[in-house]
């Protein structure tokens, strides 16, 4: 495994990990809750763009269709559930550009037939196996800040974790990790940034095409790399273009949702003292904290659907091709099944909320960030002894509308 592998840079000073703010907008968009629940309030669907209802930039992916932003509990449901009549092969205008033969974009039964495959590389068993590598990447984060006393949890700690534990997985090499982030967090620029989202597509697919054929030739490997390119599909190797989109939406898929939503775990906790303290004096509610931080801030805000013909949603009349927008933030906030929806409350009645999505295509890797979202929490609450928001620091905010997470959790703890 010691090739020498080409990974190319932009030829510019492009910054993808600040273009969704800049670019894209969404660093002023606080809290678009009151907006939503007056939308949803007013009809669980309407017939404007959302980006443009809220000043950000427009999804360039999506022009020249009409766009119906879903935003009830109830059709988000529906639209996420119903394949007969609603296809996600609308995200071949966006994640297919970046992405390629991505199984997002996918209807069955072919969706079907390759999800099964990959679906195998998250098992309780190979979780499992996960979870030593996974904290090490944790130690290792961890030892760079715990003998201050004070640290950014977001830039220090939850922005990293989840990209370097794939990494990891992946087994890539040292020096090209830090590029190999950068640019794989470019291509979700595609809707504002299409120049280099296309490009970081370009460029990565180039490095995972060796990074297979590398791989392959060390036909006993049975690294993850290795496991997917090798992999068979009805007696037939993967098809390369299936395979190489894989490992590009990887990074992002299992990075992005993560990084946001542990960020929004932290935002909510340590925004809620009692509720941390509950979560100290008793660690088997991590998982109900993590799963309320999910409700109440999404990391993922948005996902797309196209009816496959004419249909009545919500009382409106939606053309087949339409672009719907699916406001899964809006739907986990949807007062008809979450009492006071507002309120983050790690006690309140589960029910089920849509983060992950919903139906055929729920987050393929929901268990996995489940697992590290997990780990990371009991980890800083077991080495970090008081641990609490910087009295000296501002607050932490959540901003964004397509992805959303807060920039800086400061906090500090007793040495």
């Amino acid at each position: 495994m010691n090739a020498v592998l080409q990974l190319e840079d932009f030829k510019d000073d492009f910054d993808p990990f600040t273009a969704w703010a800049t670019i894209g907008g969404e660093g002023a968009i606080i809290d678009p809750y009151p907006e939503l629940a007056r939308l949803r309030q007013d009809s669980p669907v309407q017939a404007i763009d959302l980006r443009a209802h809220f000043g950000v930039t427009i999804d360039q992916s999506m022009e020249g269709l009409n766009p119906y932003v879903i935003l009830g509990h109830k059709e988000v449901s529906e639209v996420l559930s119903n394949h007969a009549d609603y296809s996600s092969k609308i995200f071949e205008r966006n994640l297919g550009e970046v992405f390629g033969a991505t199984i997002t974009a996918m209807d069955t039964p072919e969706h079907g037939r390759y999800r099964r495959l990959f679906q195998a590389a998250f098992t309780p068993v190979r979780l499992d196996a996960m979870r030593l590598k996974f904290q090490g990447v944790i130690d290792r984060l961890l030892s760079n800040f715990m003998h201050r006393g004070k640290a950014d949890l977001v830039q220090e700690f939850a922005f990293h974790f989840p990209f370097q534990f794939i990494t990891d997985l992946m087994e890539l090499p040292m020096a090209d990790r830090p590029l190999f982030h950068k640019i794989a967090f470019a291509q979700t620029t595609i809707g504002f940034a299409p120049y280099h989202g296309r490009e970081a597509s370009r460029i990565l697919g180039n490095y995972l095409t060796q990074l297979c054929e590398v791989r392959r030739e060390l036909k006993s490997s049975d690294d993850f790399v290795s496991l997917i390119c090798n992999a068979e599909v009805e007696n037939e190797r993967l098809p390369d273009d299936v395979t190489i989109s894989f490992f590009r939406q990887l990074m992002n898929a299992g990075g992005d949702t993560s990084y946001h939503g542990f960020s929004n775990a932290l935002t909510a906790l340590f925004s809620n003292p009692d509720q941390l303290e509950a979560v100290k004096n008793d660690r088997s509610l991590i998982p109900l904290a993590i799963d309320e931080a999910l409700r109440w801030n999404c990391p993922v805000m948005i996902v797309h659907r196209t009816p496959k013909r004419d249909v009545v949603l919500g009382g409106v009349e939606i053309e087949a091709g339409a672009n719907l927008i699916v406001c899964l933030g809006a739907a986990n906030r949807d007062e008809n099944v979450f009492p006071e929806p507002d309120k983050f409350d790690i006690f309140r009645e589960r029910k089920r909320h849509v983060a992950f999505g919903f139906g055929l295509h729920v987050c393929i890797g929901q268990h996995l960030a489940r697992m590290e979202l997990t780990m990371a929490l009991n980890a800083l609450l077991d080495r970090l002894p008081n641990l609490r928001l910087d009295p000296d620091s501002p607050p932490p905010v959540v901003t964004g509308l397509g992805m959303r997470g807060a920039h800086s959790v400061n906090v500090v703890w007793d040495l």
